[in-house]
């Protein structure tokens, strides 16, 4: 029979999102919470001591077995067909609003950008940056709009009190975009091994 740690790394691989501890406690159905934490801190210093191409993290409000950033160029060639669009300006300029003003109506972004943000909210949607939250109360119940789950991964954080200061998000946003470019064009340029 595997142990609580095997099965813990097992769940967290299987999972393309962070896993809260509660899920992870009714799950396993037998130790508590504060057995599971042990395991996963257990789990998490066995995958930093033997040197594996991954990490379990904290993120989003629960855990993660991500691939650590050394291996970064190598997923990027593997993945290089199912790249995603970068955010424009009028993308992260709209993502910046909704994480800070959330939640918002698209009224209320076009209003602080000066400019129809239909087109930017859409492409946030499709990359599930941000979603509906709801209806408002105010004349013609338009949508709400908030960041997600996906977006706190995107940003590295565990909760939206985490993110930088407002001033700052434009710039982290823009960096964390030109990073990604900046990798695609290396991985592009760089022969792949094994290539004929």
């Amino acid at each position: 029979m595997p142990t609580h740690t095997q099965i813990l790394e097992a769940l967290l691989f299987a999972s393309d999102a962070p896993v809260g501890l509660t899920t992870l406690v009714e799950v396993l159905d037998g130790p508590g919470p504060s057995d599971v934490a042990a395991a996963l801190r257990d789990l998490a210093r066995e995958l930093d001591a033997t040197g594996r191409g991954v990490a379990l993290v904290e993120i989003a409000g629960g855990y993660q077995v991500v691939s650590r950033k050394e291996c970064a160029p190598w997923i990027e060639r593997m993945l290089r067909a199912r790249r995603k669009v970068r955010l424009s300006r009028a993308g992260l300029e709209t993502l910046a609003i909704v994480a800070y003003k959330q939640p918002i109506t698209k009224v209320e972004i076009d209003s602080i950008r000066g400019v129809d943000s239909g087109g930017a909210l859409h492409t946030l949607l499709e990359r599930n940056l941000v979603l509906i939250k709801g209806r408002s109360k105010g004349v013609g119940r338009p949508l709400l709009y908030a960041t997600s789950t996906e977006f706190l991964s995107y940003m590295g954080v565990n909760e939206i009190g985490d993110l930088p200061e407002l001033k700052e998000l434009g710039t982290v946003l823009e960096d964390r975009e030109r990073a990604h470019e900046e990798l695609e064009l290396i991985t592009e340029a760089a022969p792949v091994e094994g290539a004929t």
